[in-house]
């Protein structure tokens, strides 16, 4: 999703939609499945162990909407290169971080990676924002709760949805959405994306000015 930016600043596209602790989980699964008795005897019945910065899914298979383009790319070429027992130790010196900044994060005629996602998914949502009434009815809000509700299920990420189906039930209700109107709900959407800003150490962006970023354009018309 696109990455909020601070008036004045460019924009630099965030990682994900919410930073999950899932590569400890899948380095532990990984960990799990290479040492078990069933996987040595029988490789070719059981899912490869996932290389380094790569997510698996529910089902223990790696899962490529929840990983970077890097990451995802290593494990595929060290699978091609040396079989499938080698995808738990990449071969490469440098790590995903590395790996994204020397190529490209995603390719345009390729799956998505988890960041690519993540942009498309964060300009959609502020622009929902955008669009919503400045005072909603009451069927406008049960629609639009309804909605993040199946979104923070569905969403193709299931590392990113749980984060955000947790942030959202935050036990004092501090973070439930609010859906009066579109100022309420906007500040809200602002605030979310904040939360993943400062999981990955990025600047928060100042939420007076998110009408101005994602409806009206910039008062100094440099989005006219």
């Amino acid at each position: 999703m696109a990455d909020i930016i601070n008036p004045g600043s460019q924009a630099t596209p965030p990682k994900t939609l919410f930073i999950h602790k899932a590569q400890a989980a899948a380095g532990a699964a990984a960990s799990s499945s290479s040492s078990s008795p069933e996987s040595k005897d029988d490789s070719s019945t059981t899912t490869p162990p996932a290389g380094v910065g790569v997510v698996l899914d529910k089902d223990g298979k790696p899962c490529r909407l929840c990983t970077s383009a890097a990451s995802w790319r290593n494990l595929t070429k060290q699978a091609k290169m040396q079989g499938p027992a080698a995808a738990a130790t990449p071969t490469s010196k440098s790590g995903p971080l590395e790996e994204a900044n020397a190529q490209p994060s995603a390719r345009p005629e390729c799956p998505p990676d988890v960041e690519e996602l993540g942009r498309s998914t964060w300009t959609f949502l502020h622009s929902l924002t955008a669009a919503y009434p400045t005072q909603a009815s009451t069927e406008q809000q049960a629609e639009m709760r309804t909605f993040l509700k199946l979104f923070s299920r569905l969403y193709p990420c299931w590392v990113c949805a749980d984060d955000l189906r947790t942030w959202m039930a935050e036990p004092s209700g501090k973070n439930a959405p609010r859906l009066g109107g579109r100022s309420d709900f906007g500040t809200w959407m602002c605030q979310a994306h904040n939360e993943v800003n400062r999981k990955l150490g990025k600047k928060e962006f100042d939420c007076r000015f998110w009408e101005e970023r994602w409806r009206t354009g910039w008062k100094d018309g440099r989005c006219d």
